[in-house]
């Protein structure tokens, strides 16, 4: 049934009813209605719109059709009804008569698909950080099976310096660190109840608005009625957040998907996250990764669209807005299923850390410790990086590590060069010299990955 047929001497169009009924996607919100529609089915008791017996009856129904969706026994495709607010009226009529006619006193659906929207987002984001910790968990978890490995770290895809594997593990820890505060900052900002807004004027009934947003698990009512109904600020911030942390599985995907390649070889993934090829038997190609770093694309373009939607609407609502929900749903659902895949494969990969280590001593990555060494000896850090630039090149002449040049030759370049420039210029005397917060020595890293585990557990 239409919840606005009286005014209509005719129907629907065919072609009309598919652009225009959201049953098909907002089925997803029944429960979020359903709960709705018991909270202000007792604030109209108590405003004297509804007698005990008749608010009781409907909290009854609704809380079985609650149970029924949550079962995953409600037939939503045959009922025919134009969205989940027309097909729980619909029930509540079939069920309990004039009684059920009752319930929409006073409310709008644009009160209503907001209020069901944002319990909707607040159950997504309880859920979204369990994932984000669990990702986190997973790099954890792989930085302590290889906590003392070296590989080469990259500036503009070129090695620069020496790192451990570890603190490429905890600079992501980082980026999801973020993604949990910004869906908890999510969470602070949209914890407002619309119920009892209207259309978009409020309600003449006498409803207890701070009551109802308690009852639903608000923090408080929204302040404004314009506002309330027309607002979608907390869908663009979902999509954002999960735009922002898309890109972070992204970055991690492509340097996993180069770790893994043929070229560098630091790493094997399981045979679990990855597949083979029709043609070729030798290959095993990163698949998962792939289509992790495929799918930030798609959500992205969820929030854009969005944006597009939102930025000439005036207020209040418009049906324009009814272009929300899809993409809101498909980007949390692939940020969730994303989510999950980057566990599998970090808990799948093997590290090969002779070969890590091998190529983190090679490109001249040394060539700052050098110049800090020269740095040491009382020569300008500019001077010291020009000496070090020089010999560079005398190491490429020679087709020779930096650290394979006898003394002689470094002394050719700059005479304050001694003996004790040998043990300057090994991989782990640069890495462990980074002994400062935030670096890559082994003392700060082992730290900040027992601060790190420690931290995660106490979110659970």
């Amino acid at each position: 049934m239409a919840l606005w047929g009286g005014r209509f001497a005719a129907g629907s169009s065919s072609m009309f009813r598919q652009v225009n009924d959201s049953l098909p996607f907002d089925q997803v919100m029944a429960a979020q209605d359903m709960e709705g529609s018991i909270v202000w089915s007792r604030a109209l008791a108590k405003a004297g719109v509804l007698t005990d017996d008749e608010q009781q009856q409907l909290e009854s129904a609704l809380s079985d059709l609650k149970a029924q969706a949550e079962a995953g026994e409600l037939d939503f495709a045959a009922s025919g009804e134009e969205d989940i607010h027309s097909f729980v009226e619909a029930a509540l009529i079939d069920k309990l008569g004039d009684v059920g006619r009752k319930l929409h006193t006073g409310r709008s659906r644009n009160d209503q698909v907001a209020t069901d929207f944002r319990l909707w987002c607040r159950t997504h984001i309880e859920s979204l950080k369990t994932d984000v910790t669990q990702v986190m968990r997973s790099l954890l978890n792989t930085a302590s099976r290889h906590q003392q490995a070296i590989i080469p770290g990259y500036t503009h895809l070129q090695r620069a310096q020496p790192i451990r594997f570890a603190h490429w593990c905890l600079a992501y820890v980082e980026m999801f660190k973020r993604d949990l505060s910004r869906l908890d900052d999510l969470h602070t900002r949209m914890n407002q109840c619309p119920l009892g807004s209207g259309a978009l004027a409020g309600t003449t009934y006498p409803v207890d608005r701070q009551e109802i947003a308690t009852q639903l698990g608000f923090a408080s009512p929204c302040l404004n009625s314009l506002d309330a109904v027309s607002d979608r600020d907390f869908v663009l911030e979902l999509l954002f957040t999960a735009s922002t942390s898309m890109m972070h599985l992204s970055r991690l995907a492509e340097d996993l998907i180069f770790y893994n390649s043929g070229e560098a070889g630091f790493l094997q993934l399981g045979d679990s996250v990855t597949s083979g090829s029709s043609l070729m038997p030798q290959k095993k190609n990163p698949d998962a990764l792939e289509l992790l770093r495929g799918k930030c694309g798609r959500v992205f373009g969820h929030l854009q669209a969005l944006l597009v939607t939102m930025k000439g609407l005036p207020l209040a609502y418009n049906k324009d807005m009814q272009e929300d929900k899809e993409g809101a749903f498909d980007a949390v659902n692939q940020w969730h299923c994303c989510l999950c895949i980057a566990c599998e494969v970090l808990d799948s990969l093997a590290l090969n850390e002779e070969r890590c280590s091998i190529a983190a001593a090679q490109g001249y990555s040394n060539a700052t410790e050098l110049a800090d060494y020269l740095v040491g000896k009382g020569i300008p850090f500019r001077t010291a990086h020009d000496i070090s630039g020089q010999i560079v090149l005398l190491a490429l002449e020679h087709d020779s590590p930096i650290e394979d040049l006898s003394l002689e030759q470094l002394q050719s370049v700059c005479g304050d060069i001694g003996d004790d420039v040998y043990p300057v210029l090994q991989l782990e005397y640069g890495v462990d010299k980074r002994n400062i917060l935030g670096g890559t020595s082994a003392e700060t890293v082992t730290k900040a990955l027992y601060q790190a585990l420690e931290e995660l557990d106490k979110l659970g």
